[in-house]
């Protein structure tokens, strides 16, 4: 899967919508294998990614858990640190 891809649900503050419309855009050019599509495939790379985003927010709002919302800034900071011991 795309690495560049995150977990949207659980966080604190809330997932905003250009967070998931950025991930349905991932998604979108790692299935379709184009970053940005030609003229004649310009409509339906969009419609996709829209399709996509609406479907991934409903997704979100129905999920529920018991865990604590994780907080944003150490999930960051997390991840930066594994990013600095696998690119050192």
């Amino acid at each position: 899967m795309c690495r560049n891809i995150k977990p949207l649900f659980n966080f604190d503050p809330p997932t905003t919508e250009e967070e998931i419309r950025a991930a349905s855009l991932q998604f979108v050019r790692k299935i379709s294998g184009f970053t940005k599509p030609s003229k004649a495939n310009e409509a339906p790379f969009h419609f996709a990614i829209e399709e996509i985003a609406a479907i991934s927010a409903r997704l979100i709002d129905s999920l529920e858990t018991n865990a604590p919302p994780k907080n944003r800034e150490e999930e960051a900071a997390k991840a930066r640190a594994k990013a600095a011991v696998r690119f050192a």
